[in-house]
């Protein structure tokens, strides 16, 4: 099995300015995007996530909600374990002539620009939210490109019992659907869905989606896959519970469940589904990979 994409074979940018913008375009980074293309229909500031002056992956981010509309980014097998979590900012939000590598955050207080810019630790610190990865640390095989997904840029408000339950249990089977059948390139996309009539907020500053999305582009994949996995080629999507309170109209909940993950369901279905509930709820299209990952 062939598996590219890993962080060592990404755009080096140690010889380009250090004041290179990073944020604001995605032209730096697109290589994490099927044929170039980043999706369609969302209105967001882009970020290349750099970190020790490699592109790692790339995120639409919203200023107004301190939180990502989604991160885009190439899997390849993990190996060894989970790096310690050593959270980081992106400066060029706070300060556009900065570096644009992440930086880790230091014990004290926090500059304001950058308390304003985007979420911080202390967001996080005492809430009842974990900081949910769009871009899992899981899907990437290097120390580096697993370190660098510990940006507060690339995680969104998730309640715990989703983050540690079915969405940990999706990201584990796409990890594992991937590492076994994808031949080449493997483009995914995770993102989130705002709440329909008014927005949910974290200590008044963050914004808490209501469902997280996924979905995944593998072109090239082994043509003796199983049946049960026929539909899961070449594009497959799912979208998770972040609130249990929520209606079943889009992901209904296991009464059978254990009570802790109840109403935490993740629900899989196809790339167009996907879409057609990513356009109900933006009231917009929405399209993930140029031409369907057709």
């Amino acid at each position: 099995m062939k598996m590219t994409g890993l962080c060592t074979n990404l755009v080096l940018v140690a010889f380009i300015s250090a004041s290179v913008a990073d944020v604001g375009d995605f032209t730096p980074c697109l290589q994490f995007f099927y044929k170039s293309w980043p999706p369609k229909g969302l209105a967001g500031t882009p970020i290349c996530q750099r970190y020790n002056n490699m592109y790692q992956f790339a995120t639409l981010y919203s200023r107004p909600r301190r939180s990502a509309w989604f991160s885009a980014y190439l899997y390849s097998v993990p190996t060894g374990k989970r790096p310690k979590a050593s959270w980081k900012y992106e400066p060029q939000l706070a300060y556009p002539s900065a570096d644009g590598n992440m930086v880790p955050f230091l014990p004290g207080p926090v500059d304001m620009n950058i308390v304003e810019s985007q979420a911080v630790s202390l967001d996080y610190i005492n809430s009842t939210f974990s900081r949910g990865h769009l871009n899992p640390s899981l899907h990437h095989q290097t120390y580096q490109c697993r370190s660098a997904t510990f940006t507060l840029t690339n995680v969104v408000p998730q309640k715990r019992w989703s983050n540690d339950g079915p969405w940990e249990v999706l990201e584990l089977t796409v990890n594992k659907t991937m590492a076994t059948y994808c031949l080449g390139e493997a483009y995914i996309v995770t993102g989130i869905m705002p709440y329909q009539k008014e927005e949910h907020w974290m200590k008044n500053r963050v914004a808490v989606p209501e469902y997280l999305w996924s979905a995944y582009c593998c072109p090239n994949y082994n043509q003796s896959i199983p049946d049960r996995l026929k539909d899961a080629f070449p594009t497959f999507a799912a979208i998770g519970r972040n609130d249990p309170n929520s209606t079943e109209e889009i992901v209904p909940i296991d009464k059978t469940a254990k009570k802790e993950y109840r109403g935490y369901d993740v629900k899989q279905m196809s790339l167009d589904s996907l879409e057609m509930y990513l356009k109900d709820r933006f009231n917009t299209v929405i399209s993930v990979f140029n031409e369907q990952c057709g």
